[in-house]
């Protein structure tokens, strides 16, 4: 879609011809136009903040053994990462990138297991929490 916006603003078409070719709102295609002559490129730019501690062979890793055993905490899944040489000394960016895939583990269990476990919750907190 970014591509057909710039094509047809190299032939010569202002933003309101754009948009109602395209159906796309004006300011979705200014905002098009403007990253695409300020940085020249269309794609996704990166993201400012700290990167992530944890790899993404470690994530794939963390999801695989909880999908493997539903029942493992967070303080297991720290020990098991040493394996793939990630040392994260807190639980919550384990369980934060197990939390970003829901599936892992069925409905809520890692919610109601894992994180109340590691925060001294205790069992059955937040059940039903999506």
């Amino acid at each position: 879609m970014r591509k057909k916006v710039i094509e047809i603003y190299q032939s010569g078409k202002g933003y309101k011809a754009i948009s109602k070719a395209l159906g796309l709102p004006r300011t979705t295609v200014r905002a098009i136009i403007y990253k695409w002559g300020k940085h020249g490129t269309m794609e996704n730019l990166p993201r400012s903040g700290r990167p992530t501690k944890i790899t993404p062979r470690a994530q794939r890793q963390l999801i695989q053994e909880v999908t493997k055993d539903p029942t493992t905490i967070s303080k297991e899944l720290q020990a098991s990462l040493v394996s793939v040489k990630v040392r994260e000394k807190k639980c919550c960016g384990i369980w934060r990138v197990l939390w970003r895939e829901r599936s892992v583990g069925g409905t809520g269990s890692f919610k109601t297991r894992v994180v109340a476990q590691d925060y001294g919750m205790g069992e059955g907190v937040g059940v039903g929490v999506q």
